[in-house]
């Protein structure tokens, strides 16, 4: 069980380490194995991981805006990427990436935008920390951390320009 954390203080280059190695290790003997991220967090750490994992050709990103249960509801955000998935996802073990797993409603989103580009054989689920509070039935396979927050807060990842991460507590996410 990953170790559990009420700082907010959180060391952010720790846990990807922590990260990497759960993965490496999931990883290990898969079929076809390539990564996807979700815009933003996750895509970040889908590109860092690739890189450490020798998998950069098989990296792929995901953005679920167009995929949301409240899509209606709450409209597109700012800033929209697209999704970009370079190679066959038919038979490929799929790493999905999110850097904050929370409702379990993002990475839903993600695994039926993955499937529209083809059937992979299995997708795991990597993040880099569970905040609790699940809405649907949904797991990390590989977690560095699990969070205690108020309704109120939100974990943010950063990126610095050098690729260094930082992981905070938002106090103010309402």
């Amino acid at each position: 069980m990953p170790p559990t954390s009420n700082s907010p203080q959180l060391d952010a280059e720790a846990l990807y380490a922590r990260l990497l190695q759960q993965v490496k290790t999931g990883l290990a003997g898969a079929t076809d194995p390539a990564i996807v991220g979700i815009y933003s967090g996750g895509a970040w750490l889908a590109e860092r991981l690739a890189a450490d994992l020798g998998l950069s050709a098989r990296l792929g990103f995901v953005d679920v805006s167009f995929y949301r249960d409240d899509y209606a509801k709450k409209g597109l955000h700012v800033g929209v990427k697209s999704t970009q998935i370079p190679f066959d996802v038919d038979g490929a073990t799929i790493l999905l990436v999110d850097d904050v797993l929370y409702t379990g409603r993002t990475t839903r989103a993600a695994i039926n935008e993955l499937f529209d580009y083809g059937r992979p054989a299995r997708v795991m689920l990597a993040a880099l920390a569970d905040r609790g509070g699940r809405q649907l039935p949904v797991a990390a396979d590989f977690v560095a951390t699990t969070v205690t927050l108020e309704a109120q807060q939100a974990l943010v990842l950063q990126r610095a320009a050098e690729g260094q991460f930082t992981l905070t507590i938002d106090d103010d996410h309402a």
